[in-house]
């Protein structure tokens, strides 16, 4: 843990330095100019297993879009809808077309692992994201920036046992993503009690909360819901209120409905990976590496979070979930 945190703070700095100068340690010039508006010329493209339309994956959308524009680099998003063989067809794509840097979430990091082999045999540089911190580094990524799916899980387990909570649903909502089995994994961890893995689909949010609902009405000995997403969590909420269950509830991960739950008291907490910079963060790295041939983290990863947002702080966060950035 001691190593980890260094390396965040060490990752911080390097950035903020590289804000304030050009790449190549010289002035800035109309053809090689660093952070800030700066005319590199790159051409980067992030490929997620997200879905359009999803609220956490248009923040980290948003952060790379952000990053792009300040450090004067081409950044093109694609998502994948979860399809791991659709995500894989994306990155062969991008490595057809030359692209100078690519970016990954791997929810499935066996079936990308020939296309990021393949990205990196042809010397395009890689940074994966979000899921697949295990695999990064043995796929040949520069670096993996996220936050360590297990230690999130037990944070959320030990914040709810001391509410109260010993026996919980854990909420899936997307089914083989090896970051929420983690996750889940962690959270039975850390409340020390009995947890139950509910499989749900991310894609039909009234079915989900259908089947919560159903779940809490049939066992009233529940007394605690996790789930594992904002869109999942906000529909937990009327679930929740449905069933007439007394289950304290609290999620991962931020949008507006959420925010304002937690300072209306209807959820307990949020752990806050911080998703805009597993956006931003990469294109800088990237960008940083292809101009000064930097690297960060130093073999471990640039963990985002996990971060809790509760009662006491939701204010000060709310007006940036509904704008989209956090």
């Amino acid at each position: 843990m001691k190593l980890r945190k260094g390396v965040v703070v060490a990752a911080s700095a390097a950035l903020l330095l590289a804000a304030g100068c050009s790449g190549t340690g010289q002035a800035p010039s109309a053809e090689s100019a660093g952070g800030g508006g700066g005319t590199y010329g790159y051409t980067f493209t992030v490929v997620t297993h997200g879905a359009a339309g999803d609220t956490f994956w248009d923040v980290v959308k948003k952060g790379a879009e952000q990053a792009g524009t300040d450090e004067g680099v081409t950044v093109t998003y694609r998502d994948s809808n979860g399809d791991p063989a659709r995500q894989s067809q994306l990155i062969d794509a991008a490595v057809n077309e030359g692209v100078d840097g690519l970016v990954v979430s791997m929810a499935n990091p066996d079936a990308l692992r020939g296309s990021i082999e393949a990205a990196v045999a042809a010397g395009i540089p890689v940074i994966t994201i979000n899921s697949g911190q295990d695999a990064s580094t043995e796929y040949g990524a520069l670096a993996h920036v996220g936050q360590d799916e297990t230690i999130a899980g037990r944070g959320a387990g030990e914040q709810m046992a001391a509410a109260g909570v010993n026996k919980a649903l854990c909420v899936i909502q997307e089914a083989g993503n090896i970051g929420l089995e983690q996750r889940c994994a962690g959270f039975a961890e850390g409340l020390g009690g009995t947890v139950e893995n509910l499989q749900v689909e991310n894609s039909n949010p009234t079915g989900a909360q259908a089947t919560i609902r159903a779940k809490l009405q049939s066992d009233p000995s529940i007394n605690g819901v996790l789930t594992l997403g904002p869109v999942i969590g906000a529909v937990a909420i009327t679930a929740v209120q449905e069933s007439g269950s007394s289950a304290q509830l609290a999620t991962f991960d931020l949008n507006g409905d959420v925010t304002q739950a937690i300072a209306d008291g209807d959820m307990l907490f949020a752990v806050d990976q911080q998703q805009y910079t597993q956006g931003y963060l990469p294109i800088v790295m990237l960008t940083l590496y292809k101009s000064n041939l930097n690297t960060i983290g130093g073999g471990q990863p640039v963990l985002t979070g996990p971060g809790f947002v509760t009662q006491e702080n939701a204010a000060q966060v709310q007006d940036l979930a509904t704008q989209g950035t956090r």
